[in-house]
């Protein structure tokens, strides 16, 4: 652990008991280890946005997209940064939201957690899609139609997360321990194929593979510049260090380390599986419709290497469904305690689970097996642009978070950590700066990045149409709260 986050510790401790409670951190079990919630940091860097979504990417902006990812890897740091500030002076299983509540008001809550919403609940079927379409990659399963599969994968996480946070922990833990060790390997295969010059389908890897191919920027700068809304949604599941934060017994400890952390599993996983996937095949090679990772092993004539890596991105697609179903059930909780969700979301089961939550992002997932059907073809990259507004929108919502919890600080009113935001009054604006770049951006992508904008303004009218819905209820868990504050 950094000497900041030792340092920091005594006083966390010390700020979480002098700042305000939150009615959505009640009742939940703490069982989540140290162990549990690194490995979730872990698996939040790698996801289904690099065993899939890199695929199609290195297709279109060939090896460039590595700098894509180094570019929003260091954004993504910053964000989930700032929020580890944010835990360590008040651990919460509403995280961002419950911050938000703090700092911003319950319209700030409000928004910063329906946007997370649509984040997930879209990735719910984003996952379920590419879990489908791993599926279809063994000839056994070829003529099952790919809805079916979808949903059979819905029931087994959804079983799991309802089960116990314990049992979510476990097999977070366990997926994640899959997803690097077979990252390493695969590392170590290609690696091992650049160095002897070992021909990979007939292509002898190295520089040549880029040189020989259009260079660094084959199709030129716009590809690359599309791609970046892709590339944020590899890494949206960061930011579950905060919410699994809220039940563990020590996130003073565990959290800095975690968090830390995040910036050299970026350069290991992300660029460096990047730079060698371009080394070992022409970007022209890969495609949307399989891993990378796939597309490789099974051109070495190494038998069953394709099926191996198969099964691993499998397990990717499984562990941000589980995330997915975990984090947004606690957030659903947060906001529903303070009349922002649904009354049912805020009902927690016999083993301590907010099981409201989680059947209602379940129930999204569910038309997800309904998109599978009807257009299984376009079902994933439908999702991906819908979830990639509800991560911005979530990135943002941190920030600006940040920005009052830091003006906050200045005016007396909280003592910050010792572990914080490094360049605290600049990164904030950077960052927001640059993810509402991405969002002008994804205006030269004709086919799908401005369709994707065009439903900003009918998720801006639903937030609005929700909020005078629900408002006066809110009002009243306010006043009900300072109300018992006051006794």
């Amino acid at each position: 652990m950094s000497n900041d986050a030792v340092d920091t510790a005594a006083d966390a401790r010390t700020a979480s008991q002098a700042a305000p409670a939150d009615a959505g951190d009640a009742g939940y079990s703490k069982d989540l280890k140290g162990r549990h919630v690194n490995m979730i940091a872990i698996g939040g860097a790698i996801g289904t946005g690099l065993f899939l979504g890199a695929g199609g990417r290195l297709h279109s902006a060939g090896p460039a997209l590595a700098v894509a990812y180094l570019v929003c890897g260091i954004i993504a740091f910053f964000v989930v940064r700032a929020l580890g500030e944010m835990v360590l002076y008040r651990p919460s299983s509403g995280s961002f939201v419950s911050y938000a509540r703090e700092f911003l008001g319950e319209k700030g809550a409000y928004v910063a957690g329906w946007m997370y919403f649509l984040n997930w609940s879209t990735t719910c079927i984003a996952d379920i899609t590419a879990i489908a379409l791993y599926t279809h990659y063994w000839s056994f399963f070829t003529d099952i139609p790919q809805w079916l599969l979808a949903l059979a994968a819905l029931a087994v996480v959804l079983a799991v997360n309802l089960i116990s946070v314990k049992w979510f922990g476990e097999m977070e833990f366990w997926f994640a321990i899959i997803k690097v060790a077979a990252l390493v390997a695969f590392m170590f295969i290609g690696i091992f194929l650049v160095s002897t010059q070992h021909k990979v389908g007939g292509e002898t890897p190295g520089m040549n593979m880029i040189t020989d191919h259009g260079g660094f920027l084959p199709n030129g700068l716009m590809p690359v510049v599309i791609v970046l809304q892709g590339v944020v949604f590899a890494y949206a599941s960061l930011e579950l260090v905060g919410v699994a934060a809220g039940e563990t017994k020590d996130p003073q400890k565990v959290v800095p380390r975690a968090v830390n952390s995040i910036m050299w599993r970026v350069g290991v996983f992300y660029v460096g599986s990047v730079v060698l996937l371009a080394l070992l095949l022409p970007g022209s090679v890969y495609s949307a419709d399989e891993s990378p990772f796939v597309t490789v092993l099974s051109k070495i004539g190494v038998s069953g290497a394709g099926d191996v890596m198969n099964f691993v991105v499998l397990t990717a697609a499984m562990s941000s469904l589980n995330s997915g179903l975990y984090s947004t059930g606690r957030i659903l909780r947060s906001m529903a305690m303070a009349g922002s969700a649904p009354k049912f979301t805020a009902k927690m089961n016999r083993n301590q689970v907010p099981y409201g939550g989680i059947l209602l992002t379940a129930s999204v997932g569910v038309l997800g097996v309904a998109l599978n059907r009807v257009v299984p073809d376009q079902a994933f990259e439908i999702v991906l642009n819908v979830a990639s507004l509800g991560i911005i929108g979530t990135w943002i919502s941190i920030m600006v978070c940040h920005l009052a919890f830091v003006r906050r600080a200045k005016e007396g009113h909280l003592t910050r950590p010792n572990f914080r935001l490094p360049g605290s009054g600049v990164t904030q604006y950077v960052t927001i700066a640059f993810l509402l770049a991405v969002l002008g951006l994804m205006w030269k992508d004709a086919e799908v990045g401005r369709k994707t904008l065009f439903l900003i303004p009918i998720v801006a009218a639903g937030l609005v149409v929700g909020w005078y819905a629900i408002r006066r209820k809110a009002d009243r868990e306010t006043e009900r709260e300072a109300a018992e504050l006051g006794k």
